[in-house]
């Protein structure tokens, strides 16, 4: 049973998944349009998965098509579980954030997180959900290297002190093209997960180094997939 807290703040922040919408988004989304647009999805370490556990998926972010991408590779047909995905406020607004209100979707200001938001992120983690947190914070379309914001060390380090022990997941996206166009190749590439406990603990330098570094290389190989280098 939910605990009364955890449902007050999700009614405060979203409406979790409406399981008639979720599957019509499923539908939609990963029978139709994923298959018509690109002509190959490809996904790669599929071995580096937790089968079980709290999950932060923490992936490179290059287009607004990787949110489609993930629910597709990791969401409740492979894993059993949703996608929670943590967004800016301006995306839970207008006709999109009524869909996304009802898809487990909720905002955060990334200025200035509310200790509501941080809760709700943290209750998840506790419940064994499946958490979507994009570290670079942004999409990022250049060949920057990978900079990742301090939030996501935060949100784990404030579930590993409730006694949870967290699995983030580094996740590589690729595109055959910098602006994925139609019948092009997509890729998605899972790296061995790094697992935060009371006891193996990680500076926030330490953790966005070797984060970023995973990233990196599951982004590389999910680029060589689709022909990009």
């Amino acid at each position: 049973m939910v605990p009364l807290a955890n449902v007050n703040r999700e009614t405060n922040l979203c409406l979790g998944v409406d399981p008639f919408w979720s599957k019509l988004a499923m539908l939609v989304t990963q029978d139709i349009v994923l298959r018509t647009y690109f002509r190959n999805t490809i996904v790669l370490g599929s071995q580096n998965l937790p089968s079980s556990g709290s999950l932060v998926l923490a992936p490179t972010h290059r287009s607004r098509w990787d949110a489609l991408m993930l629910p597709k590779a990791v969401g409740r047909r492979v894993t059993g579980r949703d996608c929670r995905f943590m967004v800016t406020r301006s995306e839970m607004t207008g006709l999109q954030g009524w869909f996304l209100n009802r898809l487990g979707c909720f905002p955060v200001d990334q200025g200035k997180p509310s200790l509501q938001t941080l809760r709700y992120a943290v209750d998840l983690m506790i419940e064994g959900q499946q958490l979507v947190v994009f570290p670079e914070g942004k999409i990022n379309r250049t060949n920057e290297s990978i900079t990742l914001h301090q939030g996501l060390i935060r949100l784990a380090q404030l579930a590993c002190r409730k006694g949870v022990d967290i699995q983030v997941l580094p996740i590589g996206i690729g595109y055959s093209e910098a602006f994925p166009k139609p019948f092009g190749k997509a890729a998605i590439c899972f790296e061995k997960p790094l697992v935060i406990t009371q006891l193996k603990k990680f500076s926030a330098k330490e953790f966005n180094l070797e984060l970023s570094s995973r990233m990196h290389a599951a982004e590389q190989a999910a680029l060589h997939a689709v022909g990009r280098k």
